[in-house]
């Protein structure tokens, strides 16, 4: 390969490099913000779910990760250090195998993700008490609730089964699920009698649950996130070759410069 096409070869790993610490730096940015969020649904995941901490954990770790082998190349590519790419193609196509892998687990575990969901959301319900419960996982749902216009996982009728609702004959409903515009936190008093018993169906609320607005937003989400991963794949796999080629041919001309006898 001429001194041109070498030269080439180097800016073009620069730029894939660049642009490899850049998306880096996205992957570590949403594992850092799937700890760091207390306000919408994604708290209510984080907060009841290992699962989720440990991929937002994997997450930082693959971008933190992604950024420093996207300085290595770069730095490899601009002082043409052979040991520096080599060690760069073999970084990357680990970290390729491994993303792959998580890839095909996440998609045979969609059934798994949305059973533990469900599961999640009616202990949350069951459970729900303002004055004593998990301050942040109850206002993530009130706020999921007020936001997407739902109430409850299945509908308004889950809410049956909060021990607190039940207790004051039904005459109590979530305010996050109200028509009307209520406190977005807490219980809010049905009006008419006192010693009155009611059901959901009395209640002023949205009557359709939250199943099927959760998971267009996941559905929404894991293509934002199924779309970064796919764009660091496709650099992953040409910096690849561009490492091997630059690689190969700083060989050939370091032989090239030795003099003839």
């Amino acid at each position: 390969m001429g001194s041109g096409c070498l030269k080439v070869t180097k800016y073009f790993l620069f730029l894939f490099n660049l642009l490899f610490l850049i998306l880096g730096a996205v992957i570590l940015g949403f594992g850092i913000w799937i700890l760091a969020d207390k306000t919408s649904f994604i708290a209510v995941l984080q907060t009841s779910s290992p699962s989720l901490k440990n991929g937002a954990y994997v997450l930082i770790g693959v971008g933190a990760l992604t950024m420093l082998m996207g300085f290595l190349g770069c730095l490899g590519a601009v002082n043409e250090i052979r040991c520096l790419l080599a060690l760069y193609f073999t970084c990357l196509m680990v970290i390729l195998i491994t993303q792959v892998a998580a890839g095909l687990v996440i998609y045979f575990q969609k059934e798994v993700l949305r059973d533990e969901l469900s599961k999640i959301v009616g202990n949350l319900i069951v459970d729900y008490d303002p004055e004593n419960g998990d301050a942040n996982l109850q206002d993530a749902w009130d706020y999921v609730q007020k936001q997407i216009s739902c109430c409850g996982w299945n509908g308004a009728k889950d809410w049956e089964d909060n021990k607190i609702i039940k207790n004051e004959s039904m005459l109590l409903y979530p305010c996050s699920c109200s028509v009307d515009v209520k406190p977005e936190t807490g219980f809010c008093k049905l009006d008419g009698p006192q010693n009155s018993t009611a059901s959901s169906d009395d209640w002023p609320v949205h009557q359709q649950g939250c199943m099927d607005g959760v998971q267009k937003w996941l559905k929404d989400n894991l293509g934002i996130i199924l779309g970064v991963c796919t764009g660091v794949a496709v650099i992953e796999l040409l910096g690849m070759i561009l490492s091997i080629s630059l690689c190969k041919n700083i060989h050939s001309e370091d032989y090239t410069k030795v003099p003839k006898s």
